[in-house]
């Protein structure tokens, strides 16, 4: 029989014994706020953001449709509960719901894309169910006989069936406006204002088949890109289908982040010298850990750039661990495909800290 004593020094091993994941990694208890002021937000956005860049495309959707095939593995090897990371636009939301981070931050080249987050803000926090919040972003009139369980495809076939509006979209803006300026006390500019409005349009105009647009080549067939139709209701490859829009869950997770203000877009080059390292010594501030960076293909810019090596000194400056995992986009090798180029990218994910090992400072600089 175990004596009181000898339970309570057993007891007292056990607690003192470090907690590891599923995958052996440590696990790290991120130290961050559970909720940021409308203030803390904003002024979080804006100091860690640099000026506007330029990039080839409008980029107010994606253009990756296999991007879901990494999730299975990525939520058996990545943490939750840390920070994540991630650039461009509504791909972002679905990374979010599957990993469960305890605060997101988009950091995109184009301050467009800080418009275009802002007003996924304001529909999300605006909206109570998928369906709600999808007839708001096209625009639609709200349609009936769809419920929780209602599939994403019976979302969007729904919406399809129901015209643009307008009167609505007129009224939506004004309402996405008043929410960001009135109810946050955002401090927008005349340009976010016009981003804003811009973006919004754009998902007005074109609906649920509003696709990635290049602007270097405005002549190249739009039909080459996944629709956001397309994105929406795609699945992993398994079969499982993973998009925010999914379920009623994944969609809730991503609104109940957006209300607590904890998913920040900030403008920034990943080579940069200010955003990427003022979100690291934010995290680093509140013990937070990056789980997961979406970088896309942004690193193949980088390299035609010659920046590719700041970027590298960037990450190596994060608050890392050995689960901390990129997410990137790269071409699958599917010469066949070359009619339909969208479907020639795939998604990868690989842990980060022995890409970015020698990028520390302290090596860099003793190798420079």
């Amino acid at each position: 029989m175990t004596t009181p004593r000898a339970w309570l020094v057993g007891l007292a091993l056990i607690v003192s014994l470090p907690l590891t994941s599923a995958h052996g990694s440590l696990v790290h208890a991120d130290q961050l706020p559970q909720r940021l002021t409308d203030q803390e937000f904003w002024k979080l956005s804006s100091e860690s953001s640099e000026p506007d860049g330029a990039f080839q495309s409008e980029n107010l959707v994606s253009n990756e449709f296999r991007f879901q095939h990494v999730i299975p593995l990525l939520t058996r090897t990545a943490t939750r509960d840390h920070a994540y990371l991630g650039v461009g636009p509504e791909q972002n939301f679905t990374y979010i719901a599957a990993l469960r981070p305890s605060v997101a931050f988009i950091v995109d080249i184009r301050r467009g894309n800080l418009d275009l987050h802002l007003m996924y803000k304001a529909l999300f926090e605006m909206s109570s169910s998928r369906s709600e919040f999808v007839a708001r972003l096209f625009s639609r009139k709200p349609p009936a006989g769809l419920n929780a369980s209602s599939t994403a495809l019976d979302i969007f076939d729904a919406i399809r069936q129901a015209p643009p509006d307008e009167k609505i979209f007129e009224r939506n803006l004004k309402a996405v406006v008043a929410r960001l300026t009135g109810r946050h006390r955002f401090a927008l500019s005349n340009a976010d204002l016009h981003g804003v409005e811009f973006v919004y349009r754009a998902f007005f105009k074109d609906g649920p088949d509003i696709r990635y647009e290049l602007l270097a080549n405005p002549g190249f067939p739009v039909e080459g890109f996944p629709s956001y139709f397309d994105l929406m209701t795609t699945d992993d490859g398994k079969g499982q289908r993973r998009s925010y829009l999914a379920s009623e869950e994944a969609f809730r997770f991503v609104k109940d982040m957006q209300a607590r203000n904890l998913i920040v877009p900030v403008v920034g080059n990943f080579g940069g010298s200010k955003a990427l390292r003022a979100v690291g010594a934010y995290l680093k501030q509140n013990d937070a850990i990056v789980s997961a960076f979406y970088v896309s293909n942004v690193e193949a810019y980088l390299r035609q750039q010659r920046i590719w090596g700041s970027f590298c000194a960037n990450v190596a400056a994060l608050p890392l661990d050995e689960a901390s995992t990129f997410i990137r986009s790269v071409r699958g090798g599917f010469p066949w495909l070359k009619a339909t180029p969208w479907l020639d990218y795939t998604s990868e994910i690989t842990p980060i800290l022995p890409e970015v090992a020698f990028c520390a400072p302290g090596r860099l600089a003793r190798s420079s």
